[in-house]
């Protein structure tokens, strides 16, 4: 594919591989710009409703015009293969990140907050992702944390389990909803939104197994628990993110903004530093004694 020129982009170099295509570095020869270009695997797009729901859901999501989503630029087909153009991220994902090990609190605030204001974008334009997790989140050099693959999850069937070799990965962050296979809204990317951020305080997820099936009864059954590394302010947001019940956990991105918000400063006047009085003695050097007492302290 090095070299190849598909439509208007001049594909570069392999960026990489996994269960959602192949993703190439291409040069946008009409607006001299590099772009990321993605090629949806032949089992995704066999079926053509899902291939035509997909470039619906991409559609719209190309409508969203926002720092924190990876801007989509077009959909297309080549050589029987759906590909997508979109925005070249100079950076890494946040996979790479958490695979460093534990990050600390005020940088994750940082992230889950950027993450918060795209997901606010694509819910306020009824556009639910179904796929948050470290994968699909990236990092660009200046720190600017972006979201994509909005409308893939549609293709994978995230409603119900697959036996795709990615699936478990995928399986980790979804919410109680989606693996009972009912209709989703915006709060089941808040429940993939607490795995992801408590996995970046403690480097692990929080319902665990060795198969996609014990995954899914932790998730559906076991409540989480207050792990190391998750600081005592951050633990009832992150439970009740991941609260089972729907009605229970917050209703909307702006929610778990308002907590953050409300976080940062109690850390920021817990940490702001007192005002101190020191006392210190000195000796009385007049010759009258009748005032000798001042002598006691100065401040």
């Amino acid at each position: 594919m090095i070299s190849k020129v598909i439509s208007h982009f001049k594909i570069l170099e392999k960026l990489g591989e996994g269960g959602m295509g192949v993703v190439y570095l291409a040069q946008d020869t009409k607006l001299d710009r590099k772009v990321a270009l993605k090629f949806l695997p032949p089992h995704l797009t066999k079926d053509k409703s899902a291939v035509e729901r997909f470039k619906r859901e991409a559609q719209a999501a190309a409508a969203l015009n926002h720092p924190n989503i990876v801007t989509i630029h077009e959909i297309g087909e080549y050589e029987d293969q759906t590909y997508i153009a979109m925005e070249h991220v100079d950076g890494h994902s946040l996979r790479e990140e958490i695979e460093k090990g534990p990050i600390e609190a005020e940088k994750v605030v940082n992230v889950v907050t950027q993450i918060c204001e795209g997901l606010k974008e694509a819910h306020d334009a009824d556009i639910v992702h179904r796929d948050i997790k470290p994968e699909n989140i990236v990092i660009d050099k200046s720190g600017r944390v972006k979201i994509l693959d909005f409308g893939l999850a549609r293709m994978k069937g995230v409603s119900k389990l697959t036996k795709e070799s990615s699936t478990l990965g995928t399986v980790k962050y979804m919410s109680p909803e989606q693996l009972k296979g009912e209709t989703v809204d915006q709060r089941t990317d808040i429940w993939s939104l607490g795995v992801v951020m408590y996995e970046m305080l403690t480097g692990e997820v929080p319902f665990k197994g060795e198969y996609e099936q014990a995954v899914v009864y932790s998730i559906l059954n076991e409540e989480v628990s207050q792990q190391l590394g998750i600081p005592k302010d951050l633990g009832p947001t992150i439970r009740k993110i991941l609260n089972k019940n729907l009605d229970q956990r917050y209703q909307n991105i702006q929610e778990i903004e308002n907590e953050l918000i409300k976080i940062t400063d109690k850390t920021i006047k817990d940490e702001k530093p007192q005002k101190s009085i020191i006392v210190l003695p000195f000796r009385y050097m007049s010759p009258g004694k009748d005032k000798e007492y001042s002598s006691d302290g100065l401040t």
